[in-house]
């Protein structure tokens, strides 16, 4: 069962008041039904088709015909289809479909995005793959509109087009957990919430284990040039041109190869009568570096 399914079934079994219960419907009709000479509604969730059967049995004072069919398409599931038959024109003036839908209070804005979202949402699941929360509509007006309910609530909704339909979506992970929160799912936001809390602390500890491999790669290369200079010194009689402080540096450099410049510094610090900081110590192998490559000018 995928992340969006189990968020629609939390979702279908929430209660709702009547104000909430129409705004669902609304939403949902106008995105998800075919109207004709009857409406039908096809559906692949049984919660969802239960809860969409309950509120217009309450709503619509109708009760609409189930057909259940088996589909064997790449895979093998239930397809429910509901066909409303009776009072037609009622309903079609109830929903207002030529117009703009028109939600007051906050209450009914949450109740209509949780209707589209039962009929034409998917996000994808949090723990495979980046975080995306959409609605897939026909129109670019009803994908506009949708967005801008997302943004009255600050949750930074974009609009694209993908084949012919116009997507509404939301990437950030904060404004997904927060619809989520409005949408009352309770179980679902602790999932989510959870799978983003390990991501984040995941990705943390790779980006730090990465800086530490790129900290010992810097460290074991600067240990290795300085042991080369330090080389390069001792082959050509040039160790007596440095004075007293970088001759103990050099000692200890070859005592201790791979020491950072900051390990380096507390050693020879702690052991001998030389107080030398991390600064200090790369300061003289800069010295160091500079011997040797005056020496080359001269060779040429």
């Amino acid at each position: 069962m995928t992340f969006t399914t189990r968020l629609k079934e939390e979702i279908s079994k929430s209660l709702n008041n009547e104000i909430e219960s129409r705004c669902i419907i609304e939403a949902f009709l106008r995105y998800n039904a075919t109207f004709g000479d009857k409406i039908t509604i096809t559906l692949e969730n049984a919660s969802v088709t239960r809860f969409i059967y309950q509120i217009i049995k309450a709503i619509f004072n109708t009760t609409p015909k189930i057909t259940v069919r088996i589909q064997k398409r790449f895979r093998v599931k239930q397809i429910y289809i509901l066909d409303i038959v009776e009072n037609i024109a009622y309903i079609k003036n109830s929903l207002n479909l030529n117009k703009v839908p028109t939600l007051d209070s906050d209450e009914e804005k949450i109740a209509y995005l949780k209707g589209a979202f039962l009929g034409i949402g998917n996000v994808s699941n949090p723990k495979t793959s980046g975080y995306h929360l959409e609605y897939i509509l026909d129109k670019k007006k009803d994908a506009d509109y949708i967005a801008k309910l997302l943004n009255y609530f600050h949750l930074n909704a974009k609009v694209i087009k993908r084949s012919n339909k116009y997507i509404s979506y939301i990437k950030m992970s904060e404004s997904i957990s927060d619809l989520i929160k409005m949408f009352r799912a309770i179980n679902s936001l602790f999932e989510f919430e959870d799978t983003r809390i390990y991501r984040d602390h995941k990705n943390m500890v790779n980006r730090l284990n990465n800086c530490e491999l790129a900290n010992q790669e810097k460290t074991i290369k600067s240990g290795l040039q300085s042991l080369e200079d330090i080389e390069y010194l001792e082959k050509n009689n040039l160790i007596s041109l440095v004075d007293d402080k970088l001759k103990i540096v050099i000692n200890y450099r070859k005592k201790y190869p791979e020491a950072s410049f900051q390990e380096l510094a507390d050693i020879i610090s702690m052991e001998t009568d030389y107080k030398v900081g991390k600064s200090g110590i790369n300061h003289h192998f800069i010295r160091l570096r500079k011997i040797k490559e005056q020496d080359l000018k001269k060779e040429k």
